[in-house]
């Protein structure tokens, strides 16, 4: 994990909330996704300061609307989702512009798409704040087993590597004169991917030897010690402490 990755949500910046060590908004986040999870689905009005506790935060962290929204488009499955539900639940029905639509359906449907759109907002907003590199060092501080950090380190860096693999072999395909227009061209593609699939396997024990005979013994080496000081972690976790009032408000009103 010695070089930085840039990735696509990620935006560049000096923000207060930019310079919060990585396990301090890491740990911010998910408090924050559990509280909105547990928040009963029937306190609207809660849903809606977590989205103004949210929006306070882009703010400070000075990202843009448009740049939250057009991130927010990936969790579309799950509105897609969520649109059915009425339709095909069960249980008591009521009458909406002339459809018949289940009413446990709808309160299922609006706890899919409010808790749904917080929590991948909430992790937009954490990547867009975090440069992949740092959330790594974040999760090793917080003492997440270390074989999976580093499945997750060498699955971000060799993954730009796999496919500039793939960008070579259609440009290769390509330069030969074959373009994929049909069924017929499948055993072609397929051909392709086994040799990426060998390509990478090979790699792969190449990296490792390289790795051992440098003194790999299962764990990778600590080279930056990231810490937090008492007034980061307050500042960290005044979204989550917030958003629990809200959510204690939310079970007793």
């Amino acid at each position: 994990m010695g070089a930085g990755h840039a990735h696509r949500l990620y935006r560049h910046g000096h923000s207060p909330v930019h310079a919060l060590p990585p396990h301090t908004k890491l740990a911010a986040a998910f408090a924050f996704v559990v509280v909105v999870v547990s928040t009963p689905r029937e306190a609207v009005w809660a849903f809606g300061l977590y989205a103004v506790l949210l929006a306070a935060v882009a703010y400070r962290a000075r990202v843009p609307a448009g740049f939250l929204l057009k991130r927010l488009l990936i969790e579309v499955p799950f509105v897609a989702f969520a649109v059915l539900m009425p339709f095909v639940a069960e249980g008591e029905r009521v009458d909406v512009l002339g459809l018949s639509l289940s009413v446990n359906g709808l309160w299922g449907a609006w706890n899919v798409l409010a808790k749904g759109t917080l929590g991948v907002a909430a992790s937009v907003l954490l990547a867009a704040t975090t440069e992949l590199r740092e959330l790594l060092l974040g999760l090793q501080r917080l003492r997440l087993p270390p074989l999976l950090v580093q499945i997750a380190s060498f699955m971000i860096r060799y993954g730009d590597v796999i496919t500039d693999e793939m960008r070579r072999m259609r440009i290769a395909r390509e330069s030969r004169g074959f373009e994929a227009r049909g069924v017929r061209h499948w055993g072609v593609l397929a051909k392709s991917a086994g040799a990426l699939f060998i390509r990478s396997y090979e790699r792969g024990e190449r990296v490792h030897l390289a790795m051992v005979s440098r003194g790999y013994a299962g764990s990778m080496p600590v080279i930056d010690e990231v810490t937090a000081s008492r007034a980061q972690w307050s500042y960290a976790l005044a979204l989550p402490c917030a958003a629990l009032v809200v959510c204690l408000l939310g079970w007793t009103l």
